[in-house]
């Protein structure tokens, strides 16, 4: 008894398209730099109704290649997939990632959901050979750096 064998299936691409050259990229050199990236980038009229998670994604030279949005959530909370931060800087060759999600309540403080999430980021970053370098909370007109408390790092 033969089996069909289906030899129809789904092409996977990678693509990165860059659209701005490599000495033309804003560099990231402090938490203040980062936050001012992400909120010249974030929807004002978004940032203080929902949660949403990005990414920066920076090149060896922490100039910033590019901004991924990865997750949009409710009014509390947003659920966010390390698979899709992993797929995006593998998919762009970044070799630093800046994480980064908004409080809609204005509030600074890093919840222990916050903290959670981040370190489990960071340890699979660190499998694959890619600095986290830091976690912002973005709020309309300040930020909270993990990097800057010392909660973005891993060791084994």
């Amino acid at each position: 008894m033969t089996k069909e064998f289906h030899t129809n299936i789904s092409q996977i691409t990678l693509q990165y398209q860059r659209k701005v050259k490599a000495n033309e990229r804003p560099k990231i050199s402090s938490a203040l730099r980062a936050y001012q990236l992400f909120r010249a980038n974030w929807d004002d009229m978004t940032i203080n109704l929902f949660e949403e998670f990005k990414i920066l994604l920076l090149d060896r030279n922490n100039q910033c290649m590019g901004i991924v949005p990865i997750a949009k959530g409710g009014v509390s909370g947003v659920t966010v997939d390390p698979k899709l931060i992993f797929a995006s800087a593998l998919k762009a060759r970044a070799c630093g990632i800046i994480l980064g999600h908004n409080h809609p309540s204005g509030g600074l403080k890093a919840s222990s959901a916050d903290k959670a999430i981040t370190r489990k980021i960071v340890q699979g970053a660190h499998y694959l050979d890619i600095s986290i370098l830091d976690h912002l909370i973005v709020t309309d007109d300040e930020y909270y750096s993990m990097a800057d408390d010392n909660l973005v790092s891993f060791t084994l």
